[in-house]
């Protein structure tokens, strides 16, 4: 057997809250596709930056080709020959290929030849298998010619090792073809092909090892032709972890709140993002969504809210429509929204404590006397909700901005739950918040349950799924594959749907 290409040993990286990786470890042999796989969270992405230069890692060694190597920026990755191709692509919109193939490079210095230079990387895209054209400006070209000049850029600078993060997250199943097949004849010719994914059939058709990550450690490496997609969901979840309790509601459930029906939308690049997705969730229950991140749940939660057009579809809360219609729409149907991003999208960090708490209310009669705010009432009732919500604030007049994660989340909970909501959106609700917020965060959409509304849980933590869930129902490109009661939940079956993996069976 070959020495490995490149090892990494005992690789840790900490970021403030969270341990990305903990002692992980990865082995890559010249003339393979090796498959890492894992859930989200797992490390997978962070290990490969810290390969490719964009972190440095807090301890343990890194080895290529038999020598310790400090990789301590992506220009010293790409001399040692490794290189990286990201899901968001580093390209520059308004460049043509040939610049973008050849920009920051050390020769052509001053003096550039345009022609013969956009020749030469025609000519060598050809070579690749990567055919694109040179004179062709970025903007103008689909995703997935887009991607091929993130391969071609990195083969021109001599990569022998390629990391592909999640590259076939936003192509077509041709292109996805065509990629593959891309891929198999740079490992015949001798490269190192790292593919990140969490697609167990693409695991199975097109890598020759894989290496499961979990909890940001090194799970298990294993040979394709000696697993099974059943075995690789087991790896990624664990063969001894055992589901929390789950906690359904005493009530059991109600009326009908949110039924969508046959929902298509596009995402932010212009893929399919939903495809004919339905669910339905009733008054007094929490539906947990299961998935790995990009598989629709951001596109589904801003429909909802009012915040992203459906090309098809309906959408309806406690029977009013509101796909296509405007965000007040959805607030005035009842649906309160805790977006993903709570810094950029879900709170006005410029603004006050007091001034996020009232977003939604200011324009009552309590609050307001026609056009006039009413200052001593405002800040009666934030106090009242900064005190519910265990708001730590230095005062009611401080920004946002200045606030902890959990204290941010918290202030967002209370003014998106203090209108009482037919419909709770809850994309991420405790991502980076330490133990404390996340419990208190988890005791307030249980008492939404309780209190009677519907609660549309987006979470990448199958853990805090099963804890709070009365239903999941697991996400896969845009499409539900199944919905189960939490009570009793197959593991493994909901593992290999995440992965992509149709099973037979009762829902």
């Amino acid at each position: 057997m070959q020495p490995p290409l490149v090892e990494m040993r005992g690789i840790r990286k900490a970021f403030p809250g969270v341990v990305a990786n903990d002692g992980a470890s990865l082995e890559l042999r010249a003339g393979e596709v090796h498959a890492l796989l894992g859930e989200n969270g797992a490390g997978k992405t962070t290990l490969m930056n810290i390969l490719a230069g964009l972190y440095r890692p807090d301890a343990g060694e890194i080895r290529i080709g038999g020598r310790i190597a400090e990789i301590r920026s992506p220009g010293q990755a790409i001399a040692l020959g490794i290189g990286m191709v990201h899901q968001r692509f580093k390209l520059v919109q308004g460049f043509s290929v040939a610049e973008n193939v050849t920009l920051g490079m050390r020769e052509p210095r001053f003096l550039i030849a345009r022609r013969p230079l956009e020749d030469a990387v025609g000519a060598f895209s050809r070579e690749q298998g990567l055919p694109v054209d040179p004179r062709a400006r970025i903007w103008q070209l689909s995703v997935g010619e887009q991607q091929r000049v993130e391969i071609v850029k990195a083969l021109w600078r001599g990569a022998g090792v390629l990391i592909m993060d999640e590259p076939t997250a936003v192509l077509t199943p041709r292109e996805v073809s065509d990629l593959f097949r891309v891929m198999r004849e740079m490992a015949a010719a001798g490269k190192a092909i790292v593919f990140i994914t969490h697609k167990l059939s693409e695991v199975m058709d097109i890598a020759d090892r894989v290496t499961v990550m979990r909890h940001g450690r090194h799970a298990a490496t294993v040979e394709k032709a000696g697993t099974s997609p059943g075995e690789l969901a087991s790896l990624m979840m664990g063969r001894e972890h055992e589901a929390p309790a789950c906690a359904a509601g005493t009530g059991g459930p109600g009326p009908l709140v949110l039924e969508a029906l046959d929902l298509e939308a596009e995402g932010d690049r212009g893929e399919r993002a939903l495809r004919g997705l339905s669910l339905e969730i009733r008054a007094g229950e929490i539906l947990g969504i299961a998935g790995v991140a990009g598989n629709g749940q951001r596109e589904l939660a801003e429909a909802i809210a009012g915040l992203r057009r459906v090309s098809a579809g309906s959408i309806r809360v406690a029977g009013v429509e509101v796909a296509n219609r405007e965000p007040a729409h959805a607030i005035a149907a009842g649906v309160g929204y805790i977006p993903e991003d709570r810094l950029g999208t879900g709170l006005a960090v410029g603004m006050s404590v007091a001034e996020n708490l009232i977003m939604k209310a200011y324009g009552g009669p309590e609050l307001s006397s026609g056009p006039f705010l009413r200052r001593a009432r405002i800040l009666a009732w934030s106090r009242r909700l900064a005190e519910a919500f265990r708001v730590k604030t230095p005062s009611l007049d401080t920004p946002v901005a200045s606030l902890s994660g959990g204290n941010a989340q918290r202030v967002l909970l209370a003014r998106e739950t203090a209108s009482r909501p037919k419909l709770v959106v809850a994309a991420h609700p405790t991502r980076g918040l330490d133990v404390a917020a996340t419990d208190h965060i988890h005791a307030i959409l249980r008492e939404q349950r309780q209190a009677g509304a519907a609660v549309l849980l987006i979470s990448g933590d199958l853990d805090e799924i099963m804890a709070l869930s009365d239903r999941i129902a697991v996400l896969y490109e845009g499409e539900i594959l199944g919905v189960f009661p939490c009570a009793g939940a197959d593991l493994e079956r909901i593992g290999l749907m995440m992965g992509g993996v149709r099973t037979r069976g009762p829902a």
